[in-house]
């Protein structure tokens, strides 16, 4: 009987175990012991005022309740709203932050970096913004920029190409030109320097990083657009579908602005971007350096796109000192702030932790992709690498990793900033040896004519391993074999700038009940001159025009093969016209609207 009742016992133990267990693996109860990863990361000294409280590896259901006070603001209310993958959610504050205070924050989750579910981070002392600037025009030069007779609103400057030997390239051209002269903005232009595409930014603003990037499982059309100032940008990140119809927009998070320099869709349809607050901060270790000195702290933002809520923030000065900066501090005459680091890129490596480039420590980082941990430090003043003789760069951009059976990088070698290193710049690929944490020069390619770019510019190696090379703030495009040979090049007309460069595959098809084709007319002493256009169609491969005497009574008159971005069909006299954009298997993409064809006039629709 004992023994029976002792087994009894066991039984009703090993139930209770498995029922606690299933409570803890039900949909909304934490794993025992499970790891929650929040941001602002604990102990960082840069929180924003407006900081969100971002908890990251627990759904919504499982977080609990969460107490926030500040030091001097008292207790904070907030909500929480959920992230949509179901992995995390944000309490967020219904008040900012006093700056200067600490913060603590209590739960019940086991908080990496944390003790006993609570954790405390310091807000920031806010500078004020940085002052933007109004763009500047480049001079002119004639020929300097496109017109078009159906299009008179697009003037984006010209493209000439100088070099080919490799015919056809394997994609279109994607740039952001940065000094009109009569206007800039997002640009798509084909291997012969024609355009395909053209959205002008409104005046003083400018646009970056134009680029095709996966959302969602289809290809979109993504870039920055804002305003700029001492290196800086104020604006927002946009999404386009090809019909060239904006389907998100992301903004910076905790009151940031997005900044021009870096926006990459990851895998998980999430945005990488960087942004970045001037803040007062303790400079008093660098020659000249203040107490209270205004430093940029740069930051890098992982943003969940539905909601705009944060998944991931690092800030430079929580990791990097300022005593790691190649540059002096700015004249005191002159408003910019310190911008000791100047995050130009970042990159998702394999194993889906960040590199990124801090421009003016000469350093890449790798970054825990959950915690901000630095894992190690390639160049610079305190590199985890042994840079084999040879192996330099200075003011870097644009650092990527490339899948290989070891671990390359490629980056674009500016060797100018604030100050002139070397002669030339030129784009870099190194090999890290992971094991022995050496770094050693693979390839670089130089210009010719040598040209060294101050800011911008970058690298991307196309599938075949070629490189594809922007020269940031000089006006070149290039193409180069895994040899160094040079295959491609071209140029703006002028001395105009583009932040990145890119060769890429793109199928645009305006809508065209929103965005019809676009037509001119013009009278000839035997006839009329039809002019046909549609901007961002790259199917169209002829153009039928109509004509008859009257706007609803309209029948084929002629028809000719695309030539370049506008084409110019010659007939007969209509008093009203319209034409048609064909496909290659003569199919109708899209319909003008009728254009009355009067007599010594040039008349359009747009």
């Amino acid at each position: 009987m004992t023994d029976r009742r002792g087994a009894w016992a066991l039984v009703c133990v090993l139930a209770a175990i498995g029922l606690l267990a299933f409570a803890r693996a039900a949909p909304g109860s934490p794993r025992a012991g499970q790891q929650v990863y929040v941001f602002p990361i604990p102990g960082s000294r840069v929180a924003s005022p407006q900081s969100q409280i971002a908890f990251r590896g627990v759904p919504i259901t499982a977080i609990g309740a969460v107490t926030v006070v500040g030091s001097r603001s008292g207790t904070h209310t907030g909500t929480l709203r959920g992230d949509s993958d179901g992995h995390g959610a944000s309490f967020l504050p219904s008040g900012a932050f006093a700056a200067g205070e600490t913060v603590t924050v209590t739960t019940s989750l086991n908080i990496v970096g944390g003790s006993r579910g609570a954790f405390r981070f310091t807000v920031a002392t806010p500078a004020g913004a940085v002052p933007y600037k109004r763009g500047i025009s480049a001079p002119r030069v004639p020929g300097d920029v496109l017109a078009f007779h159906s299009r008179p609103d697009l003037r984006p400057v010209a493209v000439r190409v100088t070099h080919r030997s490799r015919s056809p390239l394997s994609g279109d051209i994607f740039l952001t030109p940065w000094y009109g002269p009569l206007a800039d903005g997002p640009m798509i232009v084909d291997a012969n320097g024609g355009l395909i595409w053209f959205s002008p930014v409104s005046a003083g603003q400018r646009a970056s990083d134009l680029r095709v990037q996966r959302y969602l499982g289809k290809p979109v059309l993504t870039w920055w657009q804002g305003l700029s100032g001492a290196g800086l940008g104020f604006g927002k990140d946009v999404i386009y579908d090809s019909s060239y119809r904006q389907i998100a927009t992301v903004n910076g998070a905790n009151g940031f602005p997005a900044d021009l320099h870096e926006f990459e869709i990851t895998a998980l349809n999430t945005a990488i971007i960087t942004t970045h607050q001037p803040v007062y901060w303790d400079a008093s270790g660098i020659r000249g350096g203040k107490k209270r000195q205004i430093v940029v702290d740069s930051v890098v933002q992982e943003i969940d796109i539905p909601t705009g809520l944060l998944l991931f923030q690092w800030d430079s000065l929580d990791h990097v000192p300022v005593t790691d900066s190649y540059v002096r501090l700015p004249p005191p005459r002159t408003n910019d702030p310190f911008d000791y680091f100047h995050v130009n890129s970042v990159d998702v490596d394999r194993d889906g932790n960040l590199i990124v480039s801090g421009r003016n420590t000469w350093t890449i980082y790798k970054i825990d992709r959950h915690t901000g941990a630095v894992i190690w430090r390639l160049g610079g003043a305190h590199s985890s690498f042994k840079l084999a003789p040879g192996t330099y760069w200075a003011f870097q951009h644009d650092v990527r990793v490339r899948a290989h059976n070891d671990m390359y990088i490629t980056l674009f070698d500016n060797e100018s900033g604030v100050y002139r290193v070397r002669k030339q710049s030129g784009a870099l690929k190194l090999r890290l040896d992971l094991k022995h944490m050496t770094a050693t020069h693979v390839h670089r390619d130089s210009h010719a004519p040598a040209t060294l770019a101050p800011f911008a510019g970058d690298v991307q190696q196309l599938p075949d391993h070629n490189d594809f090379v922007g020269w940031g703030a000089r006006p070149y495009i290039s193409e180069y074999s895994p040899s160094g040979r040079l295959l491609y090049d071209a140029h703006f007309l002028g001395a105009n700038a583009s932040y990145r460069a890119y060769l890429l595959p793109w199928r645009g098809q305006p809508d065209p009940a929103l965005s019809p084709p676009n037509i001119a007319v013009s009278s000839t002493r035997h006839g009329l001159v039809v002019y046909a256009s549609w901007n961002g169609a790259t199917d169209v491969s002829s153009w039928r025009v109509l004509g008859g005497q009257t706007p609803t009574a309209l029948h084929p008159v002629a028809t000719s093969r695309r030539i370049g971005f506008e084409t110019s069909i010659s007939t007969g006299r209509y008093a009203y016209v319209a034409v048609q954009a064909l496909d290659g298997a003569r199919h109708v993409l899209g319909q003008s609207p009728p254009s009355s064809a009067a007599k010594g006039s040039l008349q359009k629709n747009s």
